[in-house]
């Protein structure tokens, strides 16, 4: 019997729990072996649980049990997550995980131990939450160089914009719905202001170029300085915003491009068409062209599933895939925003300036936008691909032109 112990019964814990005991039978079938769950540690108590018997308070009940092999990690954050995991990797027990801010600032060194102790390092929880991800970038795609990655990675952050897309709903009457839905958290900041999602396409950008991308050197914005007015401009040229976090290798030697931001892409496109809470991720290989994956990318179940699956791959295969690594660094291997060449859409208002000679004058011939109910002293349009610190330095003798930028945001061909 291969025994397991789950650390921390939130709400991504207790749906381990719930699809372990649920499919024990079928998960022992693929596995190969039986399966048993031995502990659940959490400090909280739950007299009520059917599964009251199981609960420890003490790390080093599990840690120093040598008839656990694999231990799932749902804890979340840095701490005690990273010390709990360290321990465990290096008592020869695998860890599975759906921990995204841990595997973003620590999965090479964590990859390298679990290497070194002949044990599993897994994530596939981390990204995308039931939509298989992980394993097809560093299995199914490996014979492909892959080019880009870029994704709609937070489900709250979609589910917001699509309702002020299709329903003309506020920014924060969206959001007052996500947390009344259970989508967003009280403090809704790792999501809507991008942190979520940067710490996703640091993951997949490390898995797919092989060397460690730390969240903070990746420019990141999020969708809080988004209005309706912004999603009227980008529906008339049949566009929609979504939250895009995006990786691109520039070759070799050569530091890659990664930001997360706001972007105007095509309504009709592969991601433009991903709604409500749902994740799209865009993987684009030399050999197979653009890959999408869809599905849910958060909740308790189908993040679960992705975690128990990590189990079962375990039971499978004991020690660490040689293809599920990446390089360590020292960070400092994004490339300045500023460097990035994009097409961008300007929201500008002004009462002494004529916005259209303005425009045109520092930009060349631009894209003009309307939208009903337009100001008379409002003027949006699309600036042609240029790099962004060119964009900026015009933007600045904007300012200096008494007129007030009201909306900035990149336009992708996604």
């Amino acid at each position: 019997m291969m025994n397991i112990a789950v650390l921390g019964y939130g709400t991504v814990g207790s749906g381990v729990v719930e699809v372990f005991f649920k499919n024990r039978e079928n998960l022992q079938r693929k596995a190969g072996q039986e399966l048993g769950l031995k502990y659940i540690l959490d400090v909280r108590e739950f007299p009520d649980s059917p599964h009251a018997d199981l609960f420890v308070k003490d790390f080093e009940t599990i840690v120093n049990d040598e008839s656990v092999k694999v231990v799932a990690e749902v804890i979340g954050g840095l701490e005690p997550a990273y010390g709990f995991t360290k321990a465990c990797l290096s008592h020869g027990k695998s860890v599975v995980t759906s921990n995204k801010e841990l595997v973003a600032q620590k999965g090479a060194e964590l990859l390298a131990l679990a290497r070194e102790n002949k044990v599993n390092y897994l994530f596939e929880a981390s990204v995308g939450g039931g939509i298989p991800i992980i394993r097809p970038l560093h299995m199914c795609l490996a014979a492909n160089r892959i080019d880009e990655i870029a994704g709609i990675l937070n489900g709250t952050t979609n589910f917001i914009l699509t309702k002020m897309i299709r329903e003309s709903m506020r920014f924060e009457d969206a959001l007052a719905l996500a947390q009344q839905l259970g989508y967003a958290e009280r403090n809704p900041a790792a999501d809507v202001e991008g942190h979520d999602a940067c710490r996703k396409i640091c993951i997949l950008a490390a898995l797919s170029f092989g060397e460690h991308i730390y969240p903070k050197d990746v420019s990141t914005e999020g969708i809080t300085q988004i209005t309706l007015e912004d999603v009227a401009y980008a529906a008339s040229c049949g566009s929609v915003i979504k939250l895009i976090g995006r990786a691109r290798w520039n070759g070799e030697g050569r530091k890659i491009t990664a930001m997360v931001s706001p972007a105007f892409i095509h309504h009709e496109s592969q991601l433009g068409t991903v709604d409500d809470v749902f994740n799209g991720i865009l993987v684009r290989g030399d050999a197979t062209g653009d890959v999408v994956f869809y599905g849910k990318g958060a909740g308790k179940l189908p993040t679960a599933s992705a975690v128990v699956g990590d189990i079962i791959e375990c039971a499978k295969a004991p020690g660490t895939s040689p293809s599920l690594q990446w390089k360590p660094s020292e960070g400092g291997n994004v490339a300045d925003p500023g460097e990035n060449v994009t097409a961008m859409y300007l929201r500008c208002r002004s009462e002494t300036v004529k916005l259209p000679e303005a425009l045109k004058k520092l930009f060349g011939e631009v894209q003009e936008l309307r939208r009903e109910g337009q100001p008379a002293d409002e003027f949006a349009c699309i600036v042609s691909a240029r790099p962004e610190q060119e964009i900026n330095t015009s933007i600045t003798k904007l300012a200096a032109m008494d007129v007030e930028l009201l909306g900035k945001v990149r336009v992708l061909d996604y």
